[in-house]
């Protein structure tokens, strides 16, 4: 079975062979783990000899790693889309200064027009859509301002 699993903002997709044999087979983002779950009760499964495999330890808490995310609803201060639709109008502009609660999108879905309204205070950096573009759900629409980048905060 296929897993995503986000640990400390970080998706892993993780497949595992067959969970009820002993060493569990796993695989994350394309490297094979073994794992000996803690169960004392459970019957130990021998691996196949012919089998070459190379061993990884595994690291729970591993480094992180600063890269950017080709999705931008990914990488941290940016509203998305609590719906899909389509886009009526759009009230910011990259450089504009917004407050928590102000309207900045409008997005019709089942012919019901829906403000969607700021979570952060800050400056816009970027604004992803524009009247008329149809959105999916979680798409992001705007992207604020990095605290280091806005200099008016």
């Amino acid at each position: 079975m296929k897993y995503k699993i986000t640990v400390n903002n970080q998706v892993y997709v993780v497949e595992i062979e067959n969970i009820n044999t002993r060493p569990v087979i796993a695989h994350v983002d394309g490297e094979r783990f073994e794992i000996m779950p803690e169960n004392a009760g459970q019957a130990e499964t021998r691996k196949d000899p012919s089998e070459k495999t190379e061993r990884k330890a595994f690291n729970p808490n591993p480094t992180p790693v600063r890269s950017t995310s080709p999705n931008p609803a990914l990488s941290g201060n940016v509203l998305t889309a609590p719906l899909p639709g389509t886009i009526i109008e759009v009230f910011v502009k990259p450089g504009e200064k917004v407050e928590t609660g102000q309207v900045l999108v409008i997005i019709e879905a089942m012919k019901m027009k829906n403000s969607i309204r700021s979570v952060y205070s800050g400056m816009v950096s970027e604004v992803l859509v524009s009247a008329g573009q149809s959105v999916a759900h979680k798409q992001a629409l705007v992207k604020f301002a990095d605290i280091g980048e806005a200099s008016w905060i």
